[in-house]
């Protein structure tokens, strides 16, 4: 076959396909549809059923075979590498029709790798919106690929492409990702995928995972802010972030451990501060629960009808609630108990959290009743009777009788009654007889009479006077001893005795005013019916100091300020010194009683002999101790003896007050940090005078210090300096000396600079001005004139020089 007719074969072939007459085309190919990747081999075999035809060939841009007289004609490429290749099998007919078959093939490339970028480099913000783009290069078709988003196994986006195109392609996919806390540490990864079934594979590949980092909060999250005793503050609020917070708890200003567990102490106001992407503050008033705590007095005793102090301490948070029942019934417990109130309590407190209980046992405490039972009686010599006393109390009365004690009578209590017995009544059993019933609370007597005949309860004697108060060496006084004037006629004899038993049968007792310093006199009475009784004699014989003396235990009149002082007063040759009183005085100003110590007895010299039983003159001291300031130097110091004889001395009581004691003190120099402060600025040229002052006693020396490179100029304590250094004041005396230390910082004078300066500004100035006024004055107030080519006006003929219109009359010149 020439090629011209097969030209013409293969045109009337794109003609029958252009016009679809292919469609009853009666050739098959084999396979119908090839998917093959680029740069990969092919093969299709195309075939014909018919036996009457001229033959079939392959059109194609590459490995076409032109027409040839087969059945079956196979189009192979070893090496697909063509993107728009289109191959078709075409048949020719004996009748000269012709018809054709186009190969569906797909050529497909896959990239082997493929990536995601994006804007984050690590860390994402919670709700702020990122983008992230998958990078797909070199694929094939382009409307075959599927590109999936994951988050971790989740897809959370798929895209697709309708681009036609054959070539090979560098396609993309964009995701916008807000992220959220809980995407915190999730992978994110983009897969492309090919799906070229039926005839195809199904292809994929994943992009490296994309760790993602979300940073959020702090936030604070709080609950409730009441907390239980023993909890931690870590337990009230939650603080969550990335990065990870931290977290701090301030009260008052100051931080505190929030893992040190909580009293109810430490219940409050807190503040809570979380640092993390950003610093959050957080006011919390914590409140710190506990349970009900009871503090009761397991017993009570009370005094009936007084107002009673139980309480019952509960405490607690929420406030508890405390209840008291007694005998199974809530009570309310009175302000004032009776005996009837008295029994166990059962007191509970209890709250939200939990309750406690405890018993409370009251005893009422009540004073005895009134005594019965015990009655006026009468008995006959040698009889015998009972008295009987009986009362009711809480605790049980206790009983006493007062009466005249006598060897017939018998006291007996048993079951809380008390009973006396007189035997054989004789005289002295006659008279008043009481019972008292006692107890903690009170008590109760009653007084009955048991007639006896002649019996006498009482001496019935009567001493005048019955105080008796002299000096030494005073006028001689006497007391005198009298029976009562219902006893008088029963008297038998009265007569006094002294303490050595030395008897005087008189009724009138003299006091010997030399030597009765330890005489307690006493009178004795006999009466029929009562026998011997007697009285004494209140006796005090004294004697006023012969001197009062005041000095110091040192034998100084001076003391250092601060340092203990002891003074002692000696009062010398004084009685009684039980009565005597001792009274120190710092001028007009009394300090104290001092305590009075014996320093010699009259008679022996026995410094150890009682102060409180000897009653003859003796010698005794007071010492004192106390601390003198600088206020007190100079004072005078006196002490006062005083005899304090009661109700029967003289009045005012005897005194005598030492000579003053005139007391120096003496105390460190102070330097007057006031005129000499520690840092003081010297300008150069300009010396200073530095002051040195101070206080002392004696008065202080002052002696200056400094560097023997420094030439100051000193007089009397002042010095006048100019140099810069450390200059030292001492003032020193007999108690101690005191430094004080002086820098001297040298400056430097810039006023006169400044002042230079400023003349030369000033004059400067000044020049300027004079220059400028001087070039104004010649262009204005003195202007000079030429004629020399003037211009006239054009209003008025004038003549203009130098741009000024002078109203000069000038005539124009022809």
């Amino acid at each position: 076959m020439s090629k011209s007719t097969l030209f013409v074969q293969l045109f009337a072939g794109l003609v029958l396909i252009a016009t679809g007459v292919h469609a009853s085309c009666p050739i098959e190919l084999s396979p119908a549809s090839v998917v093959v990747k680029y740069g990969d081999p092919v093969l299709v075999n195309c075939s014909t059923p018919e036996i009457q035809f001229e033959g079939i060939g392959w059109e194609a841009s590459q490995g076409g075979t032109g027409f040839e007289f087969v059945n079956h004609l196979p189009w192979t490429v070893e090496r697909l590498t063509q993107w728009t290749v289109s191959p078709f099998c075409f048949f020719s007919s004996n009748s000269s029709n012709q018809c054709s078959k186009e190969l569906d093939l797909i050529i497909y490339t896959f990239p082997e790798t493929v990536t995601i970028s994006g804007d984050p480099s690590s860390e994402m913000e919670e709700e702020k919106e990122y983008k992230f783009t998958c990078h797909i290069p070199n694929v094939a078709p382009v409307q075959n690929l599927t590109v999936r988003w994951y988050k971790g196994d989740t897809i959370i986006q798929t895209d697709t492409f309708d681009n036609p195109a054959k070539r090979p392609v560098d396609q993309t996919s964009d995701l916008k990702f807000t992220p959220t806390r809980q995407d915190n540490n999730a992978l994110l990864r983009c897969e492309a995928y090919m799906d070229l079934s039926p005839d195809g594979p199904q292809l994929n590949i994943s992009t490296q995972e994309y760790n993602i980092t979300v940073v959020y909060g702090p936030d604070i999250l709080c609950p409730t802010t009441d907390i239980l005793e023993e909890q931690t503050l870590e337990e009230i609020c939650m603080v969550t972030g990335n990065p990870t917070p931290h977290v701090r708890w301030l009260k008052d200003g100051e931080p505190v451990n929030p893992t040190v567990p909580l009293t109810r102490d430490n219940a409050g106001i807190y503040t809570l501060e979380a640092r993390g992407l950003s610093t959050v503050q957080k006011t919390i008033p914590v409140l710190v629960l506990y349970g009900p705590e009871l503090t009761c007095p397991l017993t009570y005793t009370a005094v009936e009808y007084s107002p009673h102090n139980l309480t019952c301490t509960d405490k607690g948070f929420p406030k508890p609630e405390t209840l008291w029942f007694k005998d199974g019934e809530e009570v309310v417990l009175p302000q004032k108990l009776t005996r009837s109130d008295a029994g166990q309590y059962f007191v509970t407190t209890s709250n939200l959290l939990s309750s406690v209980n405890v018993t409370v046992d009251i005893t009422v405490l009540y004073p005895p009743s009134p005594i019965v039972e015990l009655e006026d009686s009468e008995v006959h010599v040698g009889s015998s009777v009972w008295l009987k006393c009986s009362s009711m109390g809480n605790p049980r009365p206790k009983y006493s009788w007062n009466y005249y004690q006598a060897a017939n009578v018998v006291e007996t209590d048993e079951d809380g009654v008390s009973r006396l017995l007189i035997h054989n009544a004789t005289v002295y059993n006659m008279g008043s007889y009481t019972c008292e019933a006692w107890n903690d609370i009170g008590n109760v007597t009653k007084t009955v009479h048991v007639n006896v005949k002649g019996a006498k309860l009482e001496c019935p004697i009567r001493i005048t006077p019955d105080t008796m108060v002299m000096q030494y060496k005073s006028k001689t006084q006497n007391a005198t001893c009298t029976p009562t004037s219902d006893s008088f006629a029963n008297v038998n004899k009265i007569f006094w005795q002294d303490l050595q038993g030395k008897r005087t049968d008189s009724t009138v007792w003299f006091a010997d005013t030399h030597k009765d310093w330890n005489e307690s006199p006493v009178c004795y009475a006999n009466f029929q019916g009562i026998g011997t009784c007697h009285k004494t004699l209140n006796f005090i014989l004294y004697k006023t100091p012969d001197s009062v003396t005041i000095y110091h235990l040192d034998n100084s009149s001076s003391v250092v300020e601060n340092r203990e002082l002891q003074l002692q007063c000696d009062i010398i040759n004084v009685a009684p010194a039980q009565n005597l009183r001792i009274h120190w005085y710092r001028g007009n100003e009394t300090l104290k009683s001092g305590s009075v110590q014996m320093t010699r007895c009259w008679t022996d010299n026995d410094t150890n002999c009682d102060i409180s039983m000897i009653r003859s003159p003796v010698n005794v001291s007071s010492t004192i101790s106390i601390t003198l300031n600088r206020n007190h130097s100079g004072a005078d110091f006196r002490c006062e003896a005083q005899l304090d004889l009661g109700p029967g001395g003289p009045e005012p009581s005897p005194n005598m007050m030492s000579s003053p004691l005139n007391i120096t003190v003496f105390y460190k120099p102070t330097i007057n940090t006031t005129k000499l402060p520690k840092t003081i600025p010297v300008f150069r040229g300009y010396p200073e005078e530095l002051v040195c002052e101070a206080d002392g006693h004696p008065p202080p020396r002052i002696q200056w210090l400094y560097s023997s490179d420094k030439a100051p100029h000193e007089l009397e304590g002042k010095l006048i300096v100019s140099e810069a250094g450390l200059y030292n004041c001492t003032a020193t005396n007999d108690v101690d000396s005191t430094v004080h230390v002086v820098v001297v910082i040298l400056k430097e004078d810039y006023l006169p600079l400044i002042a230079g300066f400023v003349a030369v500004t000033v004059v400067a100035i000044s020049i300027v001005f004079l220059f400028i006024y001087s070039i104004y004055y010649k262009n204005t107030k003195m202007r000079r004139y030429s004629l020399k080519n003037p211009k006239l006006s054009t209003h008025h003929g004038n003549v203009a020089h130098n741009g000024w219109d002078l109203p000069l009359p000038m005539t124009k010149l022809s």
